[in-house]
């Protein structure tokens, strides 16, 4: 029983480094730059390794999903529902944006080919494929999984998975980005800007200490399997 618990943990905290280090990888800063759509096409390389980095973050996501779900349906199986729900959801919304960057690659290849007499043509529909993605990834990933994640710290509250203060912080960390989230949906912040980066550093130092913790101590060994 105490094994199950601890390769649990150690599982999780393993896909939680993942998911930080593909999530790094799966940036492409290209993106944000006013020429992007004449430059994507040059570091495809870079463009293709972003892609696999973000199947690689949707596909531990999943994983993270399963892994929990159990142990939070042994407190309330309707909370587990709801958390299992909202984190597939989020998982989902990351498999789409992979198309929506590969688009982008396409768009770009055939604005170097094709750019003139009409480069307005692709800069609208790249403006549009580009607006969507960030919709996706910052909007439409985030919302479910940051709800996902209050329920499953408000239930290692409760449960005493790990400490409290480890709870805690990911109940405010959580918090954080969901009001960095509406705030960027109604358009009163935008993505790359301090302000974003600020709301949203809780919750991604809060998974680096989370994963550090189940690496090394594991879940409270008075929870049952």
């Amino acid at each position: 029983m105490l094994a199950s618990n601890r390769k649990t943990a150690t599982t999780f905290g393993i896909l939680l480094i993942f998911g930080l280090v593909s999530g790094i990888l799966s940036s492409v800063p290209a993106l944000e730059r006013p020429e992007y759509l004449g430059t994507l096409a040059l570091i495809k390389n870079q463009v293709l390794m972003a892609v696999f980095f973000q199947f690689m973050m949707a596909t531990v996501y999943v994983c993270i999903a399963v892994i929990v779900y159990p142990i939070i349906k042994k407190y309330n199986a309707k909370l587990a529902l709801g958390y299992f729900g909202f984190r597939i959801i989020g998982a989902a919304f990351l498999f789409v944006g992979i198309v929506s960057l590969l688009l982008l690659l396409f768009i770009s290849e055939r604005f170097v080919i094709e750019g003139q007499p009409s480069p307005s043509y692709y800069e609208t529909i790249g403006e549009l494929l580009r607006a969507y993605r960030d919709g996706l990834n910052h909007i439409g990933m985030i919302l479910p999984w940051s709800l996902g994640g209050l329920i499953l710290y408000y239930c290692s509250f409760r449960i005493k998975l790990f400490p409290h203060w480890l709870s805690v912080w990911g109940i405010i960390g959580c918090t954080f980005t969901l009001i960095a989230t509406f705030l960027l949906m109604f358009d009163v912040i935008e993505i790359i800007t301090p302000l974003y980066f600020i709301m949203n550093a809780p919750t991604a130092i809060f998974e680096l200490v989370l994963a550090i913790y189940l690496l090394i101590k594991g879940f409270n060994p008075l929870v049952e399997d």
